[in-house]
């Protein structure tokens, strides 16, 4: 696998990630009790920061001019 597809790989995750979150905190809100929300706001944020670590990862080096 290239360092291109794992910054690939990294981004998606990162959307699908917070779009997750961003459902799951939606619906505690409007008072929707979700058993063990806390564990999946707690997994979602894990993703979170793996997919950024990816992405830095993945990202080509810069050659000096």
């Amino acid at each position: 696998m290239s360092d291109g597809d794992v910054a690939s790989v990294g981004l998606v995750l990162i959307g699908c990630s917070i779009i997750a979150t961003g459902i799951i905190i939606a619906t505690m809100i409007l008072g929707i009790t979700i058993l063990g929300a806390s564990f999946l706001l707690l997994i979602a944020i894990v993703l979170i920061v793996l997919s950024a670590a990816l992405i830095i990862y993945g990202q080509p080096e810069e050659l000096p001019a």
